[in-house]
């Protein structure tokens, strides 16, 4: 990874700074994210995201976010699964950014999490995040007919996953 770019858990405060990065990358990102309004590249909505439970993390150069990495639909009990993605910033890609996000999100899952199994999803066509989740260990274990809405249309996905351990999930 380019040794400028440092990477580290997204904290309330990162409000503005991911939002001037979503703003920045608007472009970039269209052809692989759902559609998104307006507020959704405001400091005031990221904010509301960075509340909502998911855990993120952060790849910064400077006072710049250049890429991010999410956990989502994290479910406990038995399952100990949840869900990753990630985008880089379209002027840092190549860089190993995603490789040293997808590292982390894996190493703090089942290190501090106690996480069994991670997913993660990519368009048929995006090589590149299928690279990136080869080096990190996931392996291909489907495929999902319009998985999910991306510009305008129900769009094909590969499926991946990556078994943590198997440790049993802790007594409750």
């Amino acid at each position: 990874m380019d040794v400028s770019v440092g990477v580290r858990k997204a904290r309330a405060e990162d409000a503005e700074a991911l939002a001037e990065a979503l703003a920045r990358n608007r472009g970039h990102m269209r052809a692989t994210e759902p559609y998104r309004p307006e507020r959704y590249y405001t400091a005031e909505a990221q904010a509301e995201r960075l509340a909502d439970g998911g855990r993120r993390w952060f790849a910064w150069e400077g006072e710049r976010i250049v890429g991010a990495a999410i956990l989502s639909g994290i479910v406990w009990g038995p399952f100990r699964s949840a869900s990753l993605g990630y985008w880089v910033d379209g002027g840092r890609t190549g860089r190993g950014i995603a490789g040293a996000l997808v590292d982390e999100v894996l190493r703090a899952s089942r290190d501090e999490l106690g996480l069994h199994r991670i997913e993660a999803s990519t368009l048929l066509d995006n090589h590149a995040s299928q690279r990136v989740l080869a080096r990190a260990g996931f392996e291909r274990i489907g495929h999902a007919p319009r998985y999910l809405h991306i510009a305008g249309e129900w769009r094909d996905h590969f499926l991946f996953q990556r078994i943590l351990h198997d440790r049993p999930p802790p007594l409750a």
